[in-house]
């Protein structure tokens, strides 16, 4: 990849960047209670590796 990067092509790469981190963990303690222990990233709607899957950005 270039080493400057266009602002939009960098845009996108951040929101790629965004998607993949884990939900808050207050999510869990909303949706399940505070007894319940789960992981916050099964809350995260799209779950991308930059190992595994490519952006088309």
């Amino acid at each position: 990849m270039a080493r400057h990067k266009h602002p939009s092509r960098k845009k996108r790469l951040a929101k790629h960047g965004r998607q993949t981190r884990w939900a808050p963990i207050w999510t869990v303690l909303k949706m399940y209670g505070k007894g319940r222990k789960i992981h916050p990233g099964r809350h995260t709607v799209v779950k991308r590796s930059w190992r595994r899957v490519k952006t088309k950005a």
